[in-house]
């Protein structure tokens, strides 16, 4: 179960935002529910009119000026890119335009088991290759020892990048990068490709026109894949690139949009997002970025259709790949279910393919509702990928345990690092130390609701009124909305069973709600019952008719108390761990017969996950702490199986008569008391 947050916006700014303009009331509320609370906040926000200048960004102009000059003068340069979609379309928008205007140019993107960014090897190559300028692109910022290494065999260096810079930075004739200390740029948050677009305007004079056009669409791939905030420059570049997108007469990203199954439909952020940057990184993850780079590059449709099939043959085996990670993780728990009561959740394994262990850590994040580091062992060293969320930083857990790493960076949300293999233990127990230390109630995941949604407000003109409020994507999130007390009027098996449509009556008016990937015997829904259900709207139009339709996002049977919920939840494992709780609590954990008997009766042989089984307990006294202990006991006592990795308990046809009373687990709770 996941907490919802339900904002609830000023009607008061609302409706004055309403009178201003010509937003309807549904997207006012829900600019407010954001912090918007003016007209003048809200037209910043909606309608960004271009970028600022260039120039504007320290050392821009300079490297535009040395690039330039470098053309004029017929040396070989080299784009040095990275490997995600972010660097391969930054090494594509920069190549493309050098090549156009007839430099000696060429690309170079390592693979990625030569790691991240500039490495001595690929530098002495170029050098041999009679390379006299290397321009990086999405990465360089942190590149001190190869910078000194490309000046001492007699080349020159231009640095454009967005991470994140240290104290110094590292030699190079000119270093493009909006987060320099120095810089007196407005707008910070580009991702590699906005800088490389703003690049290709510099060297053309300055001027926005002929980089937007040619390379707009590019641009938007890299920002929406990269996860900068959809705000400001990157709203404008996003929106923009959409419209190229629309109208594209790039034949590789034709290719690839038809490979993506996203042919004949509209192109947005969340397609991008979801359909088209996976497909690039796919390349970079398990085949080379260098078939991505000449996908973008292709001109000849037949070449540009099997380059795009062969991405999507690597985005393909991705997903296998992932699966069979998750299968491994899915056997570690259930051989050690108890690993799940810790605050922070590590997996590793042997050869886990690097490139996906980041996805699989975000899966685990989502599943179990705790940050989760995945750790891949290749010998002696290990490479491993957090992510979490709320108030746990990955960057500051790993600076802890910093004396065990060998590399290590990241910010709040996401991090990555190297170890010796012979450390992971430590490395473990560190984490836990850090966790007890400083999160001694850890985060719960969240899901941010905008408004409580009226029935007279589901109709099919609020539903469009959203799409002034796209594109959707980090810091400007899809609106979601919150429903309460929805009655269940029929449940419909969709797809052979792979998806469910609800009907619903929600105050006087009818709705269907779709729940994807979803099957009826999940849901434990009954006909009449009441269920909250957190949604996104969609309208449906099919043969002149228009049908609004609540796509959902989360649900609960209604009158769920959230706070006891998670509050139960975090002093069982407190419990279970072995740490101290306060006396009074081990009469709220330990359960008496009649609730043991209760909870039993309640647990089918086919199975039910804990969340469900808790939903119906909600309306007896049973908190989440005696239906979990009951679990454990009726566990120990083999009348149920547990699966901890899909949190679902079943009923063991009983052989034997059982006496509670001899349960350890038990026995260990009364102690307590």
């Amino acid at each position: 179960m996941k907490k919802w947050i339900i904002n609830k916006p000023d009607t008061a700014l609302a409706e004055k935002i309403v009178k201003q303009s010509n937003l309807s009331r549904l997207c006012a509320d829900v600019l407010v529910s954001r912090g918007i609370t003016d007209i003048e906040q809200a037209s910043k926000f909606l309608n960004v009119e271009g970028l600022e200048a260039p120039y504007i960004i320290k050392d821009m102009q300079k490297a535009a000026e040395i690039i330039n000059d470098a053309v004029n003068d017929g040396k070989k340069i080299c784009i040095y890119g990275d490997y995600d979609c972010d660097g391969i379309t930054s090494t594509v928008i920069l190549y493309s335009y050098l090549e156009c205007i007839g430099a000696d140019v060429t690309y170079y993107i390592p693979e990625r088991d030569e790691g991240y960014g500039i490495n001595k090897e690929s530098i002495k190559e170029l050098s041999e290759d009679g390379v006299e300028l290397i321009i990086t692109v999405d990465n360089g910022i942190s590149a001190f020892e190869e910078a000194e290494f490309i000046y001492e065999l007699g080349m020159d260096l231009i640095i454009t990048d967005h991470h994140q810079p240290g104290e110094r930075l590292p030699r190079a004739s000119a270093i493009v990068n909006p987060h320099r200390r120095d810089c007196p740029s407005e707008f910070k948050a580009l991702c590699g490709a906005g800088v490389a677009l703003k690049l290709v305007a510099a060297m053309d004079g300055g001027d926005y026109d002929m980089a937007l056009e040619e390379f707009g669409d590019l641009a938007a791939i890299g920002t929406v894949a990269d996860i900068v905030k959809l705000e400001s420059e990157n709203r404008f570049i996003v929106e923009n690139g959409l419209r190229m997108i629309k109208n594209t007469e790039r034949v590789g990203l034709l290719a690839l949009i038809e490979a993506s199954g996203l042919a004949g439909k509209e192109i947005t952020s969340t397609s991008i997002g979801f359909m088209i940057a996976p497909r690039i990184n796919a390349s970079g993850r398990f085949g080379s970025p260098k078939q991505a780079v000449e996908l973008l590059l292709c001109e000849d449709p037949d070449e540009a259709q099997r380059l795009a099939n062969e991405l999507n043959a690597l985005n393909n085996e991705r997903k296998k790949i992932e699966n069979k990670i998750m299968l491994k993780i899915a056997e570690q728990v259930t051989e050690n279910p108890e690993m799940l009561n810790e605050r922070v959740l590590i997996f590793s394994g042997e050869d886990w393919h690097h490139g996906v262990i980041g996805i699989v850590a975000s899966r685990m994040v989502e599943r179990f509702g705790k940050p989760s580091f995945v750790i891949t062992v290749e010998g002696d060293v290990a490479r491993g990928s957090v992510r979490s969320f709320g108030e746990f930083s990955v960057f500051k857990c790993l600076e802890y345990c910093s004396e065990l790493l060998l590399r290590y960076g990241g910010h709040k949300s996401a991090g990555g690092f190297s170890i010796a293999t012979d450390k992971i233990p430590d490395f473990v127990e560190m984490v836990k130390q850090y966790a007890l230390t400083y999160h001694d109630i850890m985060p719960d995941l969240t899901i941010e609701v905008d408004k409580l949604l009226l029935p007279d407000d589901i109709n099919g003109e609020n539903i469009n009124s959203l799409k002034m409020l796209e594109p959707f994507g980090e810091g400007n999130r899809q609106p979601l909305f919150s429903i309460y007390g929805a009655i269940i009027d029929s449940i419909i098996s969709l797809s052979n069973g792979a998806h469910t449509k609800l009907k619903l009556i929600y105050g006087n008016k009818y709705f269907y709600a779709m729940m994807f990937r979803t099957k009826v015997s999940d849901i434990s829904m009954q006909k009449g019952e009441k269920w909250d259900f957190i949604v996104s709207l969609e309208n449906n139009s099919y043969s002149d008719k228009t049908t609004c339709i609540l796509l959902v996002k989360d649900y609960r049977k209604s009158g769920i108390k959230q706070l006891g919920y998670f509050s139960a939840k975090s002093i069982y494992e407190k419990y279970l761990r072995g740490e101290e709780i306060p006396y009074e609590y081990y009469t709220k954990i330990c359960p008496v017969r009649d609730e043991m008997i209760k909870v039993y009766k309640l647990i089918p042989s086919s199975g039910i996950d804990l969340d469900t089984l808790f939903m119906k307990l909600a309306a007896s006294d049973i908190n989440y702490c005696k239906m979990k202990a009951t679990i454990d006991i009726l566990r120990e006592l083999n009348l149920v199986n547990y699966n901890a990795y899909e949190q679902k308990v079943s009923l063991i046809p009983a052989k034997r008569k059982v006496n509670l009373e001899e349960s350890s687990c038990l026995k260990k709770l009364r102690s307590k008391i």
